[in-house]
This record gives structure tokens, C-alpha cells and sequence, in this order.
């Protein structure tokens, strides 16, 4: 099964910047090489990491895992990938090792739930002292991994880090946007202990 690589540039650039210097070749010669080195492989997600802009599946036949990257997934109309998902990929055989290229198919209905998996120790996980409350996006940065919200002014800034938006399923934050969250005291000053989409639930506005 070959990956359809000619036609719309979106695609086209993927590929090149995917398959970057080990790419040699050119024009269609090119695209029936990577077409035969494309194979349809079944597995499931072994982690991904938004943030990282990679992850990896553990393939069911045993191969070598398979690179997956976010463009790749966002290419196909996926934002995340879910450790356990399962997941159905036509990969390339490079020379640093397998990476997917297009993804057929993903069933989610396996995967675990950020919020179901042990909390991260690479940041500093608070305890809620706060009920649920209203909070606006004051600033948000996905690169730095971090941002603050607003509760309204007057009142002191509220540290929100990437790896807790990641335990409740939250991929990013917008300036502007509105979210429920506790929160309690950190290191330096109050932290999210826990974060859900505007309207989850219902909680009362902090205003």
C-alpha cells in the first residue's frame, strides 16, 4: 500500500521536511521509492508527547517502535494521541528506524486517559484549597510549557503548567478563553491543581 505523496503541497512539504537529508531523490522517482518503502503497520500508542512534538507506537508484530509525529498526526485531523490507543499507520522505513507517515486509522476507546495516569514528577503538583471556579486565560505559552489565569483584577495571577493541562485531556489554552479550575499554594504563589473545559460540570463565576 503506497501513501499518495503527489498532489496537494500540504502533503508534499510534510514529507520533505519529515524525511529531511536522507530524502535524495526527486520528482516521481522519488515518490515511487517512498511508496514501495511504505508499510501499513498495527499497533498502539506507546506516548506521545504534544509538547515534544513526537511519540512513539509499539507495533503488534514485534518490530522496533514506530516514530510518530505530530504532524503526521495532525495532517490526518488529530490533535493528540492517547497512550494505549490503538492505532493503524503506513510508516516509512528510514535509515534512523521506522516513521509513520499517514495514519489510517485510531481507536481511542483503549486509550488511557491523561487523567487516569499518575501525575508527572517533572513539576511540582499542588493540593486544592480552592472549590471550582471561573477563570479567564490571561497568557498561555505551549513552547515554554506554562501560563497564567486571571481571576479577575486585584486579584493575584494563578500559575497554570502544561503537564497538568495534559492529566485532564487539555491540549492548549487561548488569551481570552474561560476554564474551571482549583487551585492551591505552590513554591511561588497559587498553582491549577485541576483544570476542565468551560461548562464542565457547573461552578459559579469568581467575578
Amino acid at each position: 500500500m503506497g501513501a499518495k505523496i503527489n498532489g496537494e503541497g500540504g502533503e508534499s512539504d510534510s514529507l520533505s521536511m519529515e524525511t529531511g537529508p536522507d530524502h535524495h531523490e526527486s520528482g516521481n522517482a522519488a515518490g515511487s521509492q517512498q511508496s514501495l518503502d511504505t508499510i501499513e503497520i498495527s499497533g498502539s500508542i506507546k506516548w506521545f508527547d504534544a509538547g515534544k512534538g513526537f511519540g512513539f507506537i509499539v507495533p503488534d508484530n514485534g518490530m522496533a517502535d514506530v516514530l510518530l509525529h505530530v504532524t503526521c498526526l495532525r495532517r490526518d485531523g488529530y490533535q493528540t494521541a492517547y497512550e494505549g490507543a490503538r492505532i493503524v499507520v503506513e510508516a516509512l522505513n528510514r535509515p534512523g528506524g521506522l516513521q509513520a507517515f499517514r495514519i489510517v486509522s485510531m481507536d481511542e476507546s483503549t486509550a488511557r486517559h491523561p487523567s487516569q495516569m499518575p501525575a508527572p514528577r517533572t513539576h511540582v503538583v499542588v493540593e486544592a484549597s480552592s472549590g471550582m471556579v471561573r477563570l479567564e486565560v490571561k497568557w498561555f505559552n505551549r513552547i515554554r510549557g506554562f501560563g497564567f489565569l486571571s481571576a479577575g483584577e486585584g486579584s493575584p495571577d494563578i500559575f497554570v503548567h502544561m503537564e497538568t493541562l495534559r492529566r485532564f485531556g487539555i491540549t492548549e489554552l487561548r488569551p481570552g478563553q474561560f476554564v474551571l479550575v482549583r487551585y492551591g499554594n505552590g513554591p511561588k504563589g497559587l498553582m491549577v491543581a485541576e483544570i476542565r473545559p468551560d461548562g464542565w460540570g457547573e461552578a459559579p463565576s469568581s467575578h
